[in-house]
């Protein structure tokens, strides 16, 4: 008799012990060929890109001779948190094709794999959100507090939080021969969906309400202040702040929503054949969604910024040069960022 859900791939509970009368709706044959078909190919295309953006944006980062403001350290770790969030992609898109072949080990260490990066990633973006609020409304205490030092102790926090937030996943989830076929899939007590839906519960809070109001509060002040500003880079940070916010909004709250449905589902107030199976569906629909998201990071908080993309026209010129002289060049990583801001500056500004 187990109780079982899958995350990654829709979210389906089966009760076995059951006779094919009483047992509950399954996926059917529509659902496993979509998993079987789609998915393993968006899986490895969000991989690559993912792999390729982030990868760019570490790569400009280390190469300079340090780490000197909070901005750095957010995208360094923004950086590798997304990079964290795809590595189990390969084995999904493997998993979604056939059966989990790589054994109950690494069925729990791609689970704590994915949901720390699925944790952090989102961590890092709000604490962008008010590194770039203190930065811009409070820009005088932002010089004593923007540091590399403050922004490496944070970031240990972060990580700490998303690590611990991913235990649940981990102790849960273990490989199970299920229908002739092996998952790999988190297992709840008989009877009891505590646990499974307070991993839910816990991935809409720590996953959307809170980061998403603190993004629209940190980004209304920011507007109001950039409002008194007269600088000739205004109307293009407004619109950045737009474009971060509901790009944000656009990739998680339908995960989030559909989770929070399953949830319902869960506790038995959803209770239809019909209902079980669409919010399957949509459930891996709008995870999928969202794992592109991870591959806008790089767009919309480094490759968008002036200074970043001045640091990486440097770097890829001076790789040019290394590359065409017999020699070698040096000084490839000498970048700095400015250290000082006011709230209406340009560095400020720029977001």
């Amino acid at each position: 008799h187990y109780n079982y859900s899958d995350p990654f791939f829709g979210t389906t509970e089966y009760d076995y012990g059951y006779d094919e009368n009483t047992a509950p709706c399954n996926e059917g044959n529509g659902f496993r060929r979509f998993k079987s078909l789609f998915l393993p190919i968006l899986y490895c295309l969000v991989f690559v890109f993912c792999l390729l953006g982030n990868s760019l944006v570490l790569w400009v980062l280390l190469t300079r001779k340090r780490l000197t403001t909070m901005t750095d350290i957010c995208l360094l770790n923004l950086a590798a948190s997304d990079l964290l969030f795809v590595v189990p992609l390969p084995f999904q898109a493997h998993y979604a094709s056939d059966q989990w072949v790589f054994g109950n080990a690494m069925c729990k260490i791609m689970a704590g794999i994915y949901y720390t990066g699925f944790y952090s990633s989102i961590f890092f973006i709000t604490l962008m959100s008010i590194d770039r609020y203190i930065a811009i409304v409070h820009a005088v205490y932002a010089m004593r507090i923007r540091t590399a030092s403050c922004g490496v102790i944070t970031s240990l926090i972060l990580w700490l939080v998303a690590g611990l937030a991913s235990v649940p996943n981990i102790m849960f989830n273990q490989q199970l021969e299920i229908e002739q076929s092996v998952q790999c899939v988190p297992i709840y007590p008989p009877g009891n969906n505590t646990w499974k839906v307070a991993s839910q519960f816990a991935s809409n809070i720590l996953g959307l309400l809170i980061p998403l109001s603190i993004l629209v509060c940190c980004y209304a002040q920011i507007l109001k202040n950039l409002q008194k500003c007269k600088n000739r880079n205004k109307i293009k940070a407004i619109k950045m702040i737009f474009i971060i916010v509901i790009v944000f909004f656009l990739f998680w709250t339908p995960f989030n929503v559909v989770l929070f449905l399953d949830s319902l589902q869960s506790l038995h107030i959803i209770n239809d054949c019909k209902a079980s199976y669409q919010i399957a569906l949509a459930l891996q629909l709008t995870e999928t969604i969202s794992f592109i998201h991870c591959c806008l990071n790089p767009v919309i908080y480094a490759f968008a910024g002036v200074t970043f993309k001045a640091h990486l026209k440097g770097l890829l010129q001076s790789c040019v040069r290394v590359l065409s002289s017999p020699v070698g060049g040096a000084g490839a990583g000498q970048f700095s960022i400015p250290s000082q801001i006011s709230s209406c500056s340009d560095s400020a500004v720029i977001l």
